[in-house]
């Protein structure tokens, strides 16, 4: 019976010969497809022809319902959950998902503030034969996006490194060119310094003679002032 599997699959409808779909067990197998792809809503609109359901068969191809909307919209409103899953009001329905969520159906929060359903994850349903190729076409254009992708990664992991590699050679310029000036500055320092103490008793006789011109004159002023101050003297003395 479909209520005799987990929360989340029911018996696989391809597995189970096709030649039920024409016998007596028809009703029984159309609710098996039923409870693999569709919704509470399907099984409403043909209950009068199947089996009748538990409350907890109900409760579960309610859960899978949950987990088909959830396929196509991440934050459910309220309304939409109580019109697809035929619940009187927001008492049962936030029981429902909880259960689902216990169940590990889906994950998500009740946002009773704006009145939805936010999921963040529910489980697969069951895929028909028929959805095979688009399932397939799909991937080929997500690997096709995929390999775009890496293509401009790659592209732009070559022109960071090129970048790199720029940057690297302008720093070891750069540094080449400072050493350079460091020696020339070494090489000028030391030549300027071997030129001024190359005769030092030379520069210190400089520095205690007096140069010519000027320190004579300053010396014979001094001479002639000290002349003057003796003499001077002299009258000083006869006329006293």
């Amino acid at each position: 019976a479909p209520g005799a599997r987990p929360a989340g699959r029911a018996a696989e409808p391809d597995s189970v010969s096709p030649q039920l779909a024409d016998s007596e067990f028809s009703p029984v197998f159309r609710l098996l497809t039923i409870f693999a792809y569709g919704t509470y809503a399907d099984y409403l609109a043909e209950a009068a022809n199947l089996p009748p359901l538990t409350e907890a068969q109900k409760n579960k191809l309610r859960h899978l319902s949950v987990v088909t909307l959830a396929a196509k919209i991440k934050c459910i409103p309220y309304s939409v959950l109580l019109e697809q899953l035929q619940l009187k009001n927001v008492r049962q329905l936030e029981d429902l998902v909880i259960e689902a969520v216990y169940a590990d159906v889906l994950r998500g929060s009740l946002d009773q503030r704006n009145q939805r359903l936010e999921v963040d994850y529910s489980i697969g349903r069951d895929i028909r034969r028929e959805e095979l190729s688009t399932i397939t076409r799909t991937l080929q254009e997500w690997c096709q996006g995929c390999e775009v992708v890496l293509s401009g990664i790659e592209e732009q992991v070559s022109r960071a490194n090129q970048h790199k590699e720029q940057q690297l050679a302008l720093k070891q310029q750069i540094e080449s060119e400072v050493a350079n000036l460091k020696k020339t500055i070494k090489v000028t320092t030391a030549a300027a310094a071997a030129a001024t103490s190359q005769d030092p008793e030379q520069h210190l006789t400089e520095l205690r003679e007096p140069a010519p011109g000027t320190n004579q004159r300053q010396a014979s002023k001094k001479t002639s002032k000290a002349k003057g101050l003796r003499g001077s003297a002299k009258i000083w003395s006869k006329s006293n």
